[in-house]
């Protein structure tokens, strides 16, 4: 690769992650949309049984096939993901007011305390995520299972917020502040501004993929959502007796749930060498 073309990808990228951007909002907003009008683009109400022979492949009528009891796979597909979202959402506000403002937070606390606080919150952000939401749900049990993800998300949020706040207020142009006797609370809000403005969108959607990936893997594991309630990875859960002779039972669950991740992916819209 020559030196002209790495410097077009780098001047390209910059350009692309705005319309990444644009894009995974805009798809987030349908999915918003397809989420409030749950109950009137399903043909059916969830959980409806016998509505058609079972097992039916896609057709006309049905255009997502039936299920092994006869529901309708579109309309079940609709009414999981109206709980996958909200229950996304829950979680990955947990994850940012305990993990990204915390840490933001946290980096302003009085005799390094912060520092120590950041190692604390750093040897549970060496722990797998799912494995912290799996552990939190075991102990509350399935209904809390938004919460367990959401506080399973933190410490992963805290670390990179700390660091990204700490890395600020060590720079030469906070320093230069500080020297010039601009209050500590000015800068807290300039701070605060900056980190809003520059990452609020970024951490936000970065959190929503997160969580719902381990929403999702608990629910297939029975650890979250169960019926009538099933969200998207339960619907995926119940279909692996028919994986082989009825895929389309998982398949389009499975497509709804990678499409609002990779939604939630894009409108991250993470820097070039930035990790998920």
């Amino acid at each position: 690769m020559t030196a002209a073309t790495i410097l077009s990808r780098e001047a390209r990228a910059p350009l692309l992650r705005p319309l990444f951007r644009i894009a995974g909002l805009a798809g987030l907003g349908l999915f918003a949309l397809g989420v409030a009008l749950s109950d009137v683009v399903a043909r059916a109400p969830a959980g409806a049984t016998h509505l058609a022979r079972a097992l039916q492949p896609p057709m006309t009528g049905f255009s997502f096939g039936t299920d092994a009891a006869g529901r309708d796979v579109f309309s079940e597909t609709i009414h999981a993901l109206a709980v996958s979202v909200p229950q996304a959402v829950l979680a990955a506000s947990i994850a940012i007011m305990l993990g990204a403002i915390a840490g933001f937070g946290a980096v302003r606390l009085p005799m390094r305390s912060g520092t120590l606080l950041r190692g604390i919150v750093g040897i549970f952000g060496a722990v797998p995520v799912l494995l912290l939401a799996v552990a939190f749900a075991a102990i509350a049990g399935n209904h809390f299972a938004a919460i367990a993800a959401g506080l399973a998300a933190a410490p992963s949020s805290f670390v990179r917020s700390f660091d990204r706040a700490a890395a600020s207020a060590d720079s030469r142009h906070a320093e230069f502040a500080r020297a010039t006797g601009i209050p500590g609370t000015t800068l807290l809000r300039r701070d605060l501004v900056y980190e809003i403005r520059g990452h609020f969108v970024s951490v936000a959607a970065r959190a929503l993929a997160l969580v719902t990936i381990v929403l999702a893997t608990m629910s297939f594991l029975g650890f979250g959502a169960t019926a009538p309630r099933r969200d998207l990875g339960a619907m995926i859960a119940d279909a692996r007796l028919d994986y082989l002779h009825a895929w389309w039972i998982a398949a389009f669950p499975a497509l709804t749930l990678m499409l609002f991740i990779l939604c939630a992916r894009l409108a991250a819209a993470l820097d070039e060498g930035e990790t998920p």
